[in-house]
């Protein structure tokens, strides 16, 4: 589909999970075992596509049982075990998307600068960046914490255009869920939807993108234009 007018662009903000990792087997095995403990259903892999996206204790909220999802205790106690499970199994099965390399490598060729924001925990996100992308010097890489709202809160987009001194309207933000989307469009950046990863065009169009790419080399062409 054609994409909207847009101004130069200066920099990528990356989403991680389904947009440069596909980090869903891992993070499925890992909520199942959790799971399995309590004694509560497990679910399908492609189940998880639908929980993630918006941090780890949704993740678990999802997950439960429906009369567990609003006891407080039990999903706090269940976060804690499923971030000590997914700690030790976060990179079992997790790889690069075939075409990220080809795409951070042109866009490091055209002086773009590059970022990357997750609802992930932010000590799991600097691991897993640097373990996946060790030649890579990304500007600002950042994950969930206390010190700022989860997507799609805008604070954390803004922030790192703050940091890199570009304004967000030369940001494109390339995401692959809704959360995605709402984050950089209320933070005034370009939102482009990734088909590759956990949700569908459907999803992301409704949800604020201005273009959706099939693959990762297409990126490339927005930043020529």
């Amino acid at each position: 589909m054609e994409s909207s007018p847009f101004p130069k662009t200066r920099a990528i903000l990356f989403d991680l999970d389904g947009t440069l990792l596909d980090t869903l087997e891992d993070l499925g095995r890992s909520t199942n075992t959790i799971l399995a403990k309590e004694g509560f259903s497990s679910h399908t892999l492609p189940t998880f596509k639908q929980f993630v996206g918006e941090g780890i204790t949704m993740l678990v909220r999802r997950s439960v049982p429906k009369e567990i999802s609003g006891d407080e205790a039990a999903i706090g106690r269940l976060v804690s075990a499923l971030h000590q499970e997914y700690s030790a199994h976060c990179m079992d099965a997790t790889h690069v998307y075939a075409g990220i390399s080809e795409l951070i490598a042109g866009l490091v060729k055209r002086r773009i600068a590059l970022a990357v924001f997750s609802n992930k925990p932010d000590d799991m996100v600097k691991m897993l960046v640097s373990h996946f992308f060790p030649q890579i010097s990304f500007f600002a890489v950042m994950g969930a914490s206390e010190k700022l709202p989860r997507k799609p809160d805008p604070a954390g987009a803004l922030l790192i255009a703050k940091k890199l001194n570009i304004s967000p309207e030369n940001f494109i933000f390339l995401g692959d869920s809704k959360t995605d989307m709402e984050t950089a469009t209320a933070a005034g950046m370009y939102a482009v939807g990734a088909l590759w990863g956990f949700r569908d065009a459907g999803e992301l169009l409704a949800f604020g993108a201005k273009q959706v790419v099939k693959r990762p080399e297409e990126l490339l062409l927005l930043v020529d234009k």
